[in-house]
């Protein structure tokens, strides 16, 4: 069975970012972006925004372990 688990703290580490700051660029709350960090919550227009803010795929918010 795969293992699918969210990037998202290494793409910000990656970019120099924080989740505030995501939280400012999207309009997401940061405790949303906090429970999409902790595999809790993805809701669809929550991946666009991301994945728009930081110029990812939202192929690319997740990392897939056999």
């Amino acid at each position: 069975m795969k293992n699918v688990k969210p990037r998202l703290r290494k793409i910000l580490k990656e970019k120099n970012l924080t989740q505030n700051q995501l939280a400012e660029m999207t309009g997401i709350s940061q405790a949303s972006i906090s429970r999409f960090d902790k595999n809790a919550q993805h809701l669809d227009w929550h991946l666009v925004c991301i994945a728009e803010a930081l110029e990812v795929s939202i192929e690319e918010l997740f990392e897939i372990e056999e």
